[in-house]
């Protein structure tokens, strides 16, 4: 769908999708053939020093079109939608008053639908709660909120958003209208493709040396840290702190969690109706030609 029902607002086009859909590869292409620059939606590129488990845009690729909001933060340190929300506002902002075109690309739902719909967020969290609830295990998050009687979030297994849930008592964003002047468009995947390609992405990870990047971020900043939760990146604390965990079920288990991320990515994006879905680039050119010629 696209809102442009103000035509003084500045174009945007946003590409959104599950893990290893193409996304990355669509965005460089439009933003190749039409003046754009790339702003990243998602809540691990985020963080400095993983870039193998995060599938971090290469350095060739950071060359050929800026990308931004990534290497933002250090693993330790945290980061919500709402500040993404505004970093993004004023990255597009920036892009535009260059007479750039502006591309969002990511699948972290919520760091989307909070720019695109204006979500009105709620308050920062207090430090001391938020430190206490970091040292609690997921077990124990998720029994202080069935204590609290609030809804469980839709990743019950992710501590950041757990904790975030136990913070507001269970309250959601204020969502708005769509953004106008806006085309979203969703990389249409098949399941079986989608699995077939995270496990020979996660395979290159391996390659590429996951290992010794989760090793070394793991001794500088903890398990404890935000970031080591993502996945890619917990799986291998217990096959570095006990000798028996065999390597071949590190591999496996980041396969398996990742998989089941992006069915929970496809489960978010599948209530945006706002997503015009796409399969191919000739289909993909159409519909933003057409959308930058009306502006």
């Amino acid at each position: 769908m696209v809102n442009r029902q103000k035509p003084n607002v500045a174009p945007l086009v946003v590409i959104v999708g599950v893990t290893a859909s193409g996304k990355s590869a669509l965005a460089m292409d439009i933003a190749k053939k039409c003046h754009g620059e790339i702003i990243c939606a998602d809540s691990r590129t985020v963080y400095r020093g993983m870039d193998i488990g995060t599938a971090k845009p290469s350095l060739a690729d950071q060359s050929l079109v800026a990308h931004h909001a990534i290497d933002l933060i250090n693993p330790d340190q945290t980061f919500t939608a709402a500040d993404f929300k505004t970093i993004a506002s004023g990255l597009m902002d920036d892009v535009t008053s260059r007479h750039r075109l502006p591309i969002i690309v990511g699948g972290t739902g919520l760091y989307v639908d909070g720019l695109i719909f204006d979500f009105a967020f709620l308050p920062s969290a207090d430090a001391e709660e938020r430190e206490y609830l970091q040292a609690l295990s997921v077990l124990e998050l998720q029994h202080k909120i069935a204590k609290l009687g609030i809804n469980m979030p839709v990743n019950s297994q992710n501590p950041r958003h757990l904790i975030r849930a136990i913070e507001t008592n269970g309250a959601v964003p204020v969502r708005k209208d769509l953004r106008q002047n806006t085309l979203v468009l969703g990389i249409d995947i098949a399941r079986d493709v989608a699995i077939d390609r995270i496990s020979n992405r996660v395979d290159a990870m391996i390659e590429a040396g996951l290992e010794t990047e989760v090793r070394s971020l793991s001794s500088l900043y903890g398990w404890q840290a935000p970031g080591m939760s993502a996945v890619g990146y917990q799986e291998w604390r217990q096959y570095f702190e006990d000798d028996s965990v065999d390597f071949d079920v590190v591999v496996s288990n980041i396969k398996r969690n990742t998989i089941q991320y992006a069915r929970r990515q496809r489960t978010w994006f599948r209530r945006n109706k706002s997503i015009i879905w796409v399969t191919n680039m000739a289909e993909v050119d159409v519909l933003v030609n057409s959308f930058l010629q009306n502006q």
